[in-house]
């Protein structure tokens, strides 16, 4: 069944939400396992559209409407993925930094790692050092990504790297920074693990700093 996989794939790629249903309700009642439809279908179709991203053959418009194609993909093979067996890239803690509202680019990244195969929690915006640290001892990620849109702001992804370090938690966690003031270079001064300028590139970073 590889010819529907890779339907499913292109079909992804091209944000046909009723195609890739379709296409994946056909794999099931042929047989196909959930888990190779996810592995040979959707997340190669979402690997696809992070590499055009970065090379600016695709805009966020269609990258958004590619996650969304795959939220919808797996709204019909959730309930048949059996626990535990479905591939995942590692978990992953999100959030935009505390005072801070900006939440498109952050999402973006989200959209970006689940359709590489990354499973975890958005915290949403204005999230404190207290509140990323409580997240990271709850849940256990493998990655903290945190944005930044305003140069005021930055200053809180050193205070929860910091805040981490005194909970002990410093070294359990690979950090990820990111948003339009951000750079390398900063990343560097606070000692994060990862630095992205765009959502494609944190796919890049979070699969090198779990593989």
């Amino acid at each position: 069944m590889k010819d529907i996989e890779l339907q499913i794939a292109e079909q992804l790629y091209h944000g046909e939400e009723e195609a890739v249903a379709s296409l994946i309700q056909q794999a099931l009642d042929a047989g196909v396992t959930a888990e190779d439809i996810l592995a040979n279908g959707l997340l190669p179709g979402m690997d696809h559209v992070g590499k055009d991203f970065k090379c600016g053959d695709l805009f966020v418009p269609e990258v958004l409407l590619a996650a969304r194609t795959m939220q919808a993909g797996m709204e019909v093979l959730r309930p048949h993925l059996i626990p535990g067996l479905a591939p995942t890239a590692g978990k992953y803690v999100i959030g935009t930094v505390k005072g801070d509202l900006h939440d498109i680019g952050k999402s973006i990244v989200k959209l970006m790692l689940e359709g590489a195969g990354f499973v975890g929690i958005d915290l949403g915006t204005d999230v404190s050092p207290e509140a990323f640290v409580k997240a990271v001892r709850e849940h256990k990620p493998d990655i903290l990504a945190m944005s930044a849109l305003l140069t005021t702001t930055m200053v809180e992804m050193s205070a929860t790297i910091l805040a981490l370090k005194e909970a002990g938690l410093r070294e359990s966690v690979k950090v990820i920074v990111g948003g339009a003031p951000v750079t390398l270079s900063y990343s560097e001064d606070i000692k994060a693990d990862g630095y992205a300028p765009d959502s494609a590139r944190a796919v890049d970073v979070a699969r090198n700093l779990v593989g």
